[in-house]
């Protein structure tokens, strides 16, 4: 058996091509621009990478972006006054303070300062709340986008074992959260699970998110099990130069590929969703914001 590759890379195209539809439709419609602030401390630089291309397909899909680069010195107060004038801007309708920040700020206290509505990295306390409880509002976009290639990938999740192997608040909690919705049995797994490659192989879901490199490997796979790796680990490759690295997902691909009926490959698979999604959040909060109600194929 060869899985089916699950191109994420394609999916989030189509994905951004839908935003930039209801973007006009607000504008023309509502005379909305949906807006997002992006703010950055220190010069980490994939972070610098990373945030240079959320703006670039802010843009691209006629929303207004604004980016705020800060120096490493900045102090927790001055992201905190940042963080408070872009709460009270009306034009901004989605704030997402790229993490890690420097040591003197508690990343914890930038967060929670953020505007619940107009949090769309859904990472205060608000939004994890509402998720949990099944309130209506956008949520973390990894695990939205993980959330999309299966439904597309499978239709129906209901019935299906779910296994999310990671408990991190970034992505397995809330896409445990998220599969729970979907009627899946879901059995949450971490790097000290006992007898991790036989509760595996229980999945008809795999989620792998737990930071190491092919730590599940291919004999771990349920035959024609799906197969969602989030891991993205750079790993030195010498072949390639000095200095020159690789990427490997948390699954050993070419094992998995073997057994499983579907996977996503690592790059390409789910990392090119997650800017797709922080973009859908951002209309989902512009809609939320204004009284109306946000499209329906861009939420959970």
């Amino acid at each position: 058996m060869t899985a089916r590759i699950i191109d994420g890379k394609s999916f989030a195209e189509g994905l951004r091509s839908r935003i930039a539809g209801h973007v006009e439709r607000l504008k023309a419609d509502h005379g909305i621009t949906p807006g997002l602030a992006v703010v950055i401390v220190g010069h980490d630089p994939g972070s610098q990478v990373y945030v240079a291309q959320k703006a670039k397909q802010t843009v691209e899909v006629g929303m207004h972006s604004e980016k705020y680069e800060l120096p490493e010195s900045t102090s927790e107060l001055e992201v905190l006054q940042l963080v408070a004038k872009l709460n009270a801007d009306p034009s901004i309708h989605g704030i997402l303070v790229q993490l890690p920040v420097p040591p003197q700020i508690d990343p914890k206290k930038i967060i929670e300062a953020i505007d619940p509505a107009k949090d769309v990295d859904c990472f205060t306390p608000a939004s994890v709340g509402k998720l949990a409880i099944g309130l209506p509002g956008p949520v973390s976009c990894t695990p939205l986008g993980c959330l999309m290639l299966l439904r597309d990938t499978l239709k129906d999740l209901s019935g299906l074992h779910a296994v999310v192997v990671g408990r991190s608040n970034l992505v397995g909690k809330p896409i445990a959260q998220l599969l729970l919705r979907e009627n899946c049995t879901v059995t949450m797994a971490h790097s000290r699970t006992k007898d991790l490659p036989a509760i595996v192989r229980t999945a008809d879901i795999v989620i792998a998110a737990v930071g190491r490199p092919e730590m599940i490997r291919g004999d771990w796979i349920k035959p024609g099990a799906t197969v969602i790796d989030v891991g993205i680990n750079r790993i030195d490759a010498p072949e390639r130069g000095q200095g020159r690295t690789r990427l490997l997902g948390d699954v050993a691909y070419a094992e998995a590929a073997q057994i499983a009926g579907a996977i996503t490959p690592v790059p390409g698979g789910v990392g090119p969703m997650t800017i797709a999604c922080l973009l859908a959040n951002t209309v989902t909060t512009a809609s939320l914001i204004n009284g109306l109600v946000p499209p329906s194929d861009l939420t959970a």
